[in-house]
Formats: structure tokens, C-alpha cells, sequence
């Protein structure tokens, strides 16, 4: 039984642009998928890499691919195709077999709260004290995340501890240093870990490569990995301390959709930034992890993308938007 594959472009800017160590981020670009049997029934993907590599490759193969396409064959390139292509076949695929979705048992999950990422400019400390004072009359617990290994290592742990004074008893602040530290500088952070029970995880302090300094650090503090479990997909079966799953770039979803409905522990799910079609991934798959028997609130960056219709929650709305 052959399928139709249809393919639309679409772009957008972030409305605050995300600054790591590895450079900033501030516009999407990608496909949206669509994938409709013979009867009728339809699938939604979306492909949206972040490396303008593996946008290029992904542009090749779509160009490429026959509208008019077996399923057979879309099987086996999600296993050899970039993972950011792979999610998007994966993800139609799941759908149009009622895997997930509104023809599931469950229908799309609603994500529960989100972790709250915190500016790495002047607007600081504001924002954290703003978000305090929110919190606090509905009791509603804060989980907060702050990007490191910007600016020097003294000026942010000066700012560590005024973020720590500002934090409520039952806040936690997530530590991301997208792998911009030496060990001997992880160290040092490390014994923030020791001295406040809020830091919930530092993530991925080491470069991808220094698995075994990660490993470690892993014996001393929590330690999230992301970009390795990206570069060595080997990792999300090994590694025993917490993921943080990106699935828009990491590969076919029905993967990690696999391990939750498992109930396998220590992993969070996080925003790559998508349209609403890939979106409603990203919170059933947090909706799932909090039903866990870790659950810890999801990274899904609120504030940052436009209030459009390519962010609706209908696919035929977003396709319409693109």
C-alpha cells in the first residue's frame, strides 16, 4: 500500500533569542509533514533541525523522496535519514497508525508546568524575583533553568548565589553549561550541589567527548546529559542519571515514547522550539514523564515562540499558517 507524502516549508523568529556557549539561537526554519493512506487516514510531522548542515541534508532528501511512497521505504529511512527527518516520518507515521493522537486510547496528553529558562542579560534577577513573587500565592512550586559558561565563572556565581537568595524553600534551579566547562571548573560548581538541596542537576557541564569526566562527576552531583545523548544515541541506553530528551532532533519519537509508556525514570523532555505540530509531541511526551516514577517538570521554554497559527494545536491550522 503506497502512501502520499506532502511537504510544506515554514520559518519563524523566537521573540527572545537563546544564548549558550555554543553561539545563539533565533530563528526556526523547517517542513511540516503530512502522510495520508489510501483510506484517507492522515499522519503530521514536523522537521526542524538546529545545524544548518542537517537542514541542508534534510532539504536534499525531501527533494528527493517520492510523493507516492511505499511505507516500507519510510520505515527504513527513518533508520539511516538525519534524526531531524527521522523524527518528522516517525512522528506521521505514529499518528496514522493511532499509535498517538486523537484515534489513541489516551488522545494528546496536556504537558503539566514547565521549567522556566532564565535570561542571561541585565533583566536577570528581575525576572527571578517576578516569577517568585507569581509563584508564592498559589503555592505552585518553581523550577527554574539558567544557561552558565557565558560570561566569566566568578561574575555567574555571584549571580548563583542572588539567584539561590531569591528562591523559594521548595524552587529548583536547573544549571545548563552546554558543555562549555573544563573539569576543573565543573568541580567548582559541583560544590554549589553539596551546599543547596534546589539545584536540581547540573547538564552537561563536559564536552561531549569527555564521557569519562562526565561519568565522574555523575559519582558526585546530578548530571544531565543532552548534547552527547545527541551525538551518541548509544548513551540513551546507558546512561543512568538523567536525560534530557530533545525529540524533534533525536530521532524517530516512537522511541522515547516507547521507554515512558515503560515507565522508565530520569528523563525530562525538552523544547528544540516547534510549531504546534510538533509541539503536541513534546507535551504528551512530558504529560507521560511526569506520570513517571521520576517526575520533574519538562523544559518547553514558555515566552519564546509567537502566539500564531503556525503554534496552534489543530494540524490542519498550522499547515494552513506555514
Amino acid at each position: 500500500m503506497s502512501l502520499i507524502l506532502s511537504v510544506k516549508p515554514f520559518s519563524f523568529r523566537l521573540l527572545q533569542v537563546v544564548t549558550t556557549t555554543n553561539g545563539s539561537i533565533d530563528k526556526k526554519q523547517g517542513w511540516l509533514l503530512n502522510i495520508t493512506d489510501q483510506l484517507g487516514n492522515q499522519g503530521w510531522g514536523e522537521v526542524s533541525p538546529f545545524e544548518k548542515p542537517q537542514l541542508k541534508k534534510c532539504e536534499e532528501i525531501l527533494e528527493t523522496i517520492n510523493r507516492n511512497i511505499s511505507r516500507k521505504e519510510l520505515e527504513a529511512g527513518t533508520q539511516i535519514w538525519p534524526a531531524a527527518l527521522a523524527f518528522g516520518i516517525g512522528a506521521a507515521l505514529a499518528e496514522l497508525d493511532g499509535v498517538i493522537g486523537s484515534k489513541s486510547q489516551t488522545g494528546w496528553l496536556k504537558a503539566p508546568s514547565s521549567t522556566i529558562l532564565l535570561p542571561h542579560n541585565d533583566a536577570l534577577l528581575d525576572t527571578v524575583e517576578s516569577l517568585v513573587e507569581k509563584h508564592l500565592p498559589n503555592k505552585v512550586p518553581l523550577t527554574v533553568k539558567w544557561k552558565i559558561a557565558i560570561n566569566s565563572q566568578e561574575k555567574e556565581e555571584g549571580q548563583l548565589h542572588q539567584i539561590l537568595n531569591l528562591l523559594p524553600p521548595n524552587g529548583a534551579l536547573r544549571l545548563d553549561a552546554n558543555t562549555g566547562l573544563t573539569r576543573g571548573k565543573a568541580k567548582r560548581w559541583a560544590k554549589y550541589f553539596h551546599q543547596d538541596p534546589r539545584l536540581e542537576w547540573l547538564e552537561q557541564p563536559l564536552p561531549i567527548e569527555d564521557f569519562e569526566g562526565l561519568l565522574a562527576l555523575s559519582k558526585e552531583i546530578p548530571i544531565a546529559l543532552d548534547e552527547s545523548l545527541i551525538a551518541n544515541p548509544r548513551l540513551r541506553r546507558t546512561w543512568k542519571s538523567w536525560q534530557v530528551r530533545r525529540p524533534l532532533i533525536e530521532g524517530d519519537p516512537r522511541i522515547l515514547l516507547d521507554e515512558l509508556n515503560q515507565r522508565v525514570g530520569k528523563r525530562v523532555v525538552s523544547t528544540a522550539f516547534e510549531t504546534g505540530i510538533g509541539r503536541r509531541w513534546i507535551e504528551h511526551l512530558s504529560a507521560l514523564q511526569q506520570q513517571g516514577p521520576t517526575p520533574t517538570a519538562p523544559g518547553l521554554a514558555p515566552g519564546y515562540c509567537p502566539d500564531s497559527p503556525l503554534f496552534a494545536k489543530d494540524p490542519l491550522v498550522v499547515w494552513e499558517a506555514a
